[in-house]
């Protein structure tokens, strides 16, 4: 299990149950429906891309390489967001994945 941020560390230290109930609600939408563990992965992946979150960009690729997603599948997740989130937010993005994929 990959090592968890310092930020959600102290969350998780002063808010147990919220941090439970998040947790509990990730594992039941993730069983409400017939995508496989990879794509939902990208999903959130592109999600966090959406929102401009690094931190959170970080942590999907990790978890999408975990359920198998190849370098290629997971930068063309990003890549499928330039039409909607803008040329930008896309580059931004792909640094955030190479930060992960290359170990910067």
């Amino acid at each position: 299990m990959p090592k968890l941020p310092a930020q959600y560390l102290g969350i998780q230290k002063r808010y147990k149950g919220v941090i439970k109930a998040v947790e509990n609600l990730g594992k039941a939408t993730k069983a409400a429906g017939p995508l496989n563990e990879k794509t939902a992965r990208l999903i959130q992946l592109a999600a966090a891309a959406s929102v401009r979150s690094e931190g959170s960009v970080h942590s999907h690729v990790r978890r999408a390489q975990a359920a198998g997603a190849k370098p290629g599948e997971i930068r063309h997740t990003i890549i499928l967001l330039t039409s909607t989130i803008g040329f930008p937010s896309v580059s931004a993005a792909l640094s955030w994945v190479d930060d992960v994929l290359e170990g910067k």
